[in-house]
């Protein structure tokens, strides 16, 4: 059991404004332990510490962020991990910046387990979201944790994917552990608590800050042995997290589209520059050096039989009722009347500007 004054040392000095993980990293590269640290002189750490950090280490402010981080993390299922200790995730001291302190909310065995990254746009298409729920749900039940960011869309199914599966899930949040963002996902970060793992670097109490998303990025593919993109716009911040697991030495998997959607442009760039073209779970698997499934994981789509009435004319693009009804000959009442039943079965969706696309229903045989 760790002692509870070396604890406090960790707190303390992570806690400090202005001292950077670096910085961190630094110091303790140079003095040892936080202990050690702390033991030094105020001249000693003037060279590493700007006069306000210097001031700050010591302040009231900072003893009253460690006092509440210690009451936190005496609760049930709630954790403060530090570098040093056995159950620091081994898949973050291969990254260039591990975070010296975790703080985490659930199972914190599954930091330890293998995982895959999933991740996409927020304003994820239902074909989208329906992709990444039923890729997550069958390489969590081939053994593998998914790891995201418990954004809306991707990330979100990609969450509850994997909560379906032996694998479970991992949120890593761009906030405190205690801070639920986006408040949508309000039900889903407490199933993910119970059931999961909520992990975060950053303080208790840290609030939804732009420039911290970015930041996490680089510990959702850091603790993952493999990033899956499943829908990406150009300028998506999936993207950021793609460049993190190449940077990484992680594998980088992505989901093609179609060449109309603007959702599937960061994906078809990715492909083109080095990531691997999945179609199901499999093609995952079959990349990852050294992992055994547990269990089969296809999401290949399933075909009964022959597509018959609109589907037949449909394609897998965006379509309006015009199109329709120039390919089927059939009447603009008639097509809507299909698409309303195509619709209500769950085989179609309605997208803006009047257009219709299909959905594909996955199966894991």
């Amino acid at each position: 059991m760790r002692p509870d004054a070396e604890l406090a040392g960790w707190l303390q000095l992570s806690l400090t404004p202005g001292l950077g993980a670096s910085t961190l990293r630094n110091l303790l590269g140079k003095f040892g332990l936080p202990r050690d640290v702390l033991a030094r002189s105020r001249a000693e750490l003037a060279s590493f510490l700007a006069p306000e950090t210097l001031e700050a280490l010591g302040s009231a402010r900072v003893r009253d962020a460690v006092a509440r981080a210690r009451d936190w993390a005496g609760a049930e299922e709630h954790f403060v991990i530090t570098l040093a200790d056995e159950s620091y995730p081994r898949s973050l001291l291969e990254i260039a910046d591990p975070p010296a302190v975790l703080y985490a909310h659930g199972r914190v065995e599954l930091l330890q387990r293998p995982a895959l990254a999933i991740v996409g746009c927020r304003n994820a298409s239902a074909q989208g979201e329906s992709n990444a729920a039923h890729f997550a749900q069958a390489l969590s039940a081939a053994g593998l944790t998914i790891v995201s960011g418990l954004a809306l869309g991707i990330d979100a199914a990609a969450h509850r994917g994997g909560l379906s599966g032996a694998g479970s899930t991992i949120a890593v949040l761009g906030t405190g552990v205690d801070v639920v963002y986006p408040s949508r996902n309000a039900e889903l970060a407490s199933e993910i608590a119970r059931r999961g793992l909520l992990v975060s670097e950053f303080a208790l109490g840290t609030p939804a800050i732009a420039h911290n998303f970015p930041r996490r990025n680089r510990l959702i593919s850091g603790l993952a042995r493999g990033c899956l993109i499943v829908e990406a716009a150009i300028a998506s911040g999936s993207l950021i997290t793609a460049r993190s697991a190449a940077d990484q030495g992680r594998d980088v998997f992505a989901i093609p589209g179609s060449i109309h959607s603007p959702l599937s442009k960061g994906c078809h760039a990715l492909i083109k520059s080095g990531a691997k073209l999945v179609e199901s779970a499999d093609d995952v698997l079959a990349e990852l050096a050294g992992f055994q499934p547990t269990a089969r994981a296809s999401t290949l789509v399933s075909v009964p039989g022959a597509d018959t009435g609109l589907l037949a004319v449909m394609g897998h693009d965006p379509v309006d009722v015009d199109s329709l009804c120039a390919r089927s000959g059939l009447s603009p009442e008639e097509v809507s009347s299909q698409l309303l039943r195509l619709e209500l079965d769950g085989r179609v969706t309605v997208l803006p500007g009047g257009l219709y696309q299909r959905l594909e229903k996955a199966h894991r045989g």
